[in-house]
């Protein structure tokens, strides 16, 4: 799945490239969705906040990220064991189609894309120890190889399943652990697929539900 802009919620760029998670973004991307917003459930009563939204070629909100808990920075080995955060993605499902000006095709999106942006969305927040920033952006590529890997394999052996509440129903998900965190992805009867990724919180108590008013966020 190709986002070619972030939109409304950019944050300013960190040492390394990485945004800066604390920085506050804008809801008006969120707002030119066409799809709704999910999150973790009522059950979930931390810290809320925005992230960033990705748009495609012709403009059109693809996907986006909700943060809960802790706002989370690059860890390294003096916060590998402190922050605690899931942070919820939605993409919107869409088929193969026409970019708006006819000149090419936008790819469909699926259940492997959610856990392709949740699996990269962990790594951009972890910075392996012992490791200095010339050879982060390398060990970062290869990273980011892998997560695509696993995420067009969801029924290979490194994942399996878990099943969570989405707006109340129980809804099968991919699930797998890392060093780095957790990963799982699943879809909705909303017509989005949902992705979620976390570090100190338990994926296993998790639930999702619509956002009601993304403009509370802002």
């Amino acid at each position: 799945m190709e986002t070619t802009s972030r939109v409304g919620a950019q944050a300013p760029a960190a040492e390394g490239g990485q945004q800066v998670p604390s920085a506050r973004r804008t809801v008006d991307g969120y707002l030119l969705a066409p799809f709704p917003w999910y999150g973790l459930d009522e059950a979930f009563t931390g810290p809320r906040w925005l992230m960033q939204v990705g748009a495609s070629a012709d403009g059109a909100i693809e996907h986006g990220s909700i943060g809960h808990g802790d706002e989370p920075s690059v860890r390294g080995e003096t916060t590998e064991d402190k922050e605690r955060f899931a942070v919820v993605v939605t993409v919107a499902a869409s088929p193969v189609r026409r970019s708006a000006d006819g000149t090419g095709l936008l790819e469909a999106t699926s259940v492997s894309s959610a856990a392709w942006l949740a699996g990269v969305g962990l790594l951009s927040f972890t910075w392996p120890g012992q490791m200095d920033h010339t050879l982060r952006d390398d060990w970062l590529d290869q990273q980011t190889e892998t997560a695509w890997v696993l995420a067009d394999d969801l029924d290979g052996t490194d994942w399996t399943t878990l099943s969570l509440p989405v707006d109340g129903v129980p809804t099968p998900f991919h699930y797998r652990e890392s060093e780095f965190g957790w990963v799982l992805a699943g879809s909705t009867q909303e017509g989005v697929h949902l992705g979620a990724y976390g570090r100190g919180m338990s994926a296993y108590g998790l639930g999702f539900a619509v956002i009601k008013d993304i403009a509370t966020y802002a």
